[in-house]
């Protein structure tokens, strides 16, 4: 963290004074120094950004996630939870029907067309 204050107060203080150059005689040169120095103070900046998101991700991690209610409270553990409106219940099938495939229709084939020649 000291690396970074110490590149922090170079950078501005350099920025500083190239702006100041720059703002005196407005050449080409000092242009082109003032920018050189500004993108010297937006990679310092953007390093202390990184910096900071990492000790945000850090303080994060130190608190353990709780595990979603839904989740958790499942009426039938171990069973795969439907999407459905109906929650995959049965109830409405009939029980002695093990040819059901879920109120489809099954396929018929039809017959060719007989051509009249």
């Amino acid at each position: 963290m000291e690396d970074i204050k110490q590149r922090l107060k170079e950078t501005s203080a350099n920025c500083l004074k190239s702006y100041e150059t720059w703002e005196g005689k407005k050449g080409s040169d000092s242009r082109e120094a003032l920018q050189e120095s500004i993108h010297d103070l937006r990679k310092v900046a953007s390093r202390l950004e990184i910096m900071i998101a990492i000790s945000e991700r850090e303080s994060m991690s130190e608190k353990p996630l709780p595990v979603p209610t839904h989740r958790s409270n499942s009426k039938n553990k171990g069973a795969v939870e439907s999407i459905l409106p109906d929650n995959g219940n049965t109830e409405d099938k009939p029980s002695g029907d093990k040819k059901s495939n879920g109120g489809r229709r099954q396929r018929t084939r039809r017959a060719p067309a007989k051509t009249s020649d």
